[in-house]
């Protein structure tokens, strides 16, 4: 239920887009990713995990973040290259099935370096389709600022696309323990990081996508040294 719910939630921000409501877009997205974080472990909870529950969750995750979102961007910020753009949408929703696909065998043949041991290689879906929307967070947060220029945004997605694909490893939070001295501690930065969603929603977004970007790069220079030494 939850992950149909989010695809209904990911072809309305599609329709939002078309029609130039683009907040409107970027939460029903941003509802879909909380749904894919969600359904998951819903369903291991209450032990009704299915072959069907994963690929059905799959396929959300290529319509929501692979096509939904690229989507939304190419109708806010694209058609002033309206070819080149569309290439970048095409680049960028190519490179999320691949992550998918290369996901799905991983898990299949049970290799943690596919992603599902303590980190993923390369981003995941969702916090793909996040990082290319983050230009919508600047201009959601700065209403006077002006709209990147079509190219720079083109470019930006495209890069993205590529560290959908990259090798990089990539901390999973789903293998994450939290120690009982260290829960207390635990959900006060989570009643604190909630309370900035809530009332400051695209400045906190915008932080939290910098901190996910700077994450990516440290582990980015830790693993190319390490592997292009052995």
């Amino acid at each position: 239920m939850l992950t149909v719910a989010a695809i209904c939630a990911g072809v309305t921000a599609i329709r939002l887009g078309v029609q130039g409501d683009y907040v409107r877009a970027v939460q029903l997205l941003l509802i879909a990713g909380v749904l894919d974080g969600l359904d998951g472990r819903l369903a291991r909870l209450l032990r009704s995990s299915s072959a069907m529950g994963a690929e059905l969750d799959s396929l959300a995750d290529f319509l929501n973040f692979g096509v939904a979102a690229p989507l939304v961007i190419y109708y806010w910020g694209l058609q002033d290259m309206r070819h080149a753009g569309w290439i970048a949408v095409l680049f960028f929703s190519v490179c999320c099935v691949m992550r998918l696909a290369r996901f799905n065998v991983s898990a299949k043949e049970e290799t943690p370096k596919g992603g599902s041991g303590a980190y993923f290689t390369g981003l995941p879906a969702p916090a793909g389709a996040l990082l290319a929307m983050l230009p919508m967070f600047v201009t959601f947060a700065l209403p006077e600022m002006p709209h990147p220029p079509a190219w720079l945004v083109a470019l930006y997605m495209a890069g993205v696309g590529l560290l959908l694909i990259s090798p990089v490893p990539v901390w999973s939070f789903k293998q994450t323990r939290i120690s009982r001295e260290n829960v207390k501690f635990f959900l006060l930065g989570f009643a604190c990081v909630a309370a900035a969603l809530v009332l400051f929603t695209w400045a906190a977004l915008i932080l939290m996508g910098l901190i996910y970007v700077a994450v990516v790069i440290w582990a980015a220079l830790v693993w190319y040294p390490g592997d292009a030494a052995r």
